[in-house]
């Protein structure tokens, strides 16, 4: 059976659990992202992750139509593509019913990198965080709300 998956294969040139780049985006591109609902439903899936999946969340960041965060997989964590699956499905059920809406939140499939041992975590996540400004959303990335950390996750 030929593997089909787009997303990075676990490679030895990794540590033992690397730090990942996951962007997820809405069905559609639907703006549905940038509220109290869907930063809390998030925050809270994601702090309880470490506990359930063995997956700790780091630095994130909320935009309209898409997320972006930076996770690590303890030794026996679920694999990324069950872990994605699992916060898409509950946050999804969560965030419809709170908003009054009937459709998929999420895009089925989503964007993963592994950050090697010579990325910088902390000008990627400089990067991901003038989104909101490069969005024309806000003047200064210190405006947005929809950003957070749950683990400090530093290489």
């Amino acid at each position: 059976m030929q593997n089909s998956s787009r997303h990075l294969a676990h490679l030895a040139s990794f540590t033992a659990t690397p730090l990942v780049f996951i962007t997820a985006s809405t069905g559609h591109r639907n703006r549905l992202l940038n509220n109290a609902v869907a930063h809390e439903c998030l925050h809270e899936i994601w702090t309880r992750s470490s506990e359930l999946d063995g997956w700790c969340v780091g630095d994130y960041l909320l935009m309209p139509d898409h997320v972006h965060l930076f996770a690590r997989p303890s030794a026996a964590a679920k694999t990324m593509k069950a872990w994605v699956k699992m916060w898409k499905s509950v946050s999804s059920r969560k965030m419809a019913h709170a908003l009054g809406i009937e459709a998929s939140i999420w895009q089925a499939d989503y964007f993963d990198r592994y950050l090697r041992n010579g990325d910088s975590y902390s000008d990627k996540w400089q990067y991901v965080e003038l989104n909101p400004v490069r969005a024309g959303l806000v003047e200064t990335a210190d405006q947005w709300p929809y950003k957070g950390r749950i683990w400090d996750l530093s290489l």
